[in-house]
């Protein structure tokens, strides 16, 4: 089945407002009609998204908060509502990326509470999922997987999962220069859909896009997208440079 490639650059804590344009200005002027042939998400910190949502206003190329509260409003100081994000044009919400689970500690219950929230505003979460290295060495990699699926899917219906992308990124290759080999990331992702195939359809699995994160480059980029179950790529630190992001999507559409 053909499932339309979705790259999203992640910036994590980096790039104000200023540095936000001077970013998409050059990136912009690059990327052509790449940004036809996949869709490609930019997600900057909260203080650089209205800056970020006028220079992308038009362009074809969507815009992403890294988090949002479960709460609509109220006494959580420091957070960040799905109303909010909507009056600023985001269309895409990170939620359970490793770094929010194990530096903030959110679990699987709160990050399925976030999903959902963002679901009934009708954004669309990039929902994250992953192993450590002493899981995956210690044989408990599908255990992971499928508890993180399962958990963080309670109560999601197929028409919002079908609104969703799944973030495989096995925490061991995130910023630390290492990628899971094409054939590692191929397995994992193969099991991913099986576990959404278990718990809604094969039909429905296989209309699903699953993005795989984990120290993302322009050099292993076209190997990674030419696996069948890898459907994308949530980029972190190749994403922070306007002219890797780009060479990065030419190779993962070559």
């Amino acid at each position: 089945m053909s499932r339309t490639l979705v790259l999203a650059a992640n910036w994590k804590m980096n790039k104000g407002p200023a540095a936000t344009g001077e970013f998409l200005d050059p990136f912009l002027a690059s990327i052509g009609s790449q940004a036809g042939a996949c869709e490609v998400i930019v997600a900057p910190p909260f203080v650089s998204l209205p800056a970020a949502a006028a220079k992308l206003a038009g362009s074809g190329v969507a815009l992403a908060a890294q988090n949002a509260s479960q709460f609509d409003s109220g006494a959580y100081t420091g957070e960040i509502s799905v109303g909010m994000l909507q009056e600023l044009g985001v269309k895409h919400v990170i939620l359970g990326h490793s770094e929010r689970r194990s530096i903030y500690g959110e679990t699987d219950e709160v990050i399925n509470a976030k999903i959902k929230k963002v679901l009934d505003a009708g954004l669309h979460p990039i929902f994250c999922i992953g192993e450590t290295l002493e899981e995956r060495e210690g044989g408990k990699l599908e255990t992971v997987l499928r508890t993180q699926v399962r958990d963080g899917l309670v109560g999601v219906s197929e028409e919002g999962l079908l609104n969703s992308v799944l973030a495989y990124e096995p925490v061991w290759a995130i910023g630390t220069g290492v990628t899971a080999s094409p054939a590692q990331a191929q397995e994992a992702h193969a099991f991913v859909r099986s576990l959404l195939a278990d718990l809604y359809s094969d039909e429905v699995a296989q209309k699903v896009r699953i993005q795989y994160g984990g120290s993302v480059k322009p050099g292993n980029s076209a190997e990674l997208m030419a696996q069948p179950d890898i459907d994308g790529a949530l980029v972190g630190g190749a994403s922070l440079d306007p002219k890797d992001f780009q060479a990065l999507i030419a190779n993962a559409l070559a």
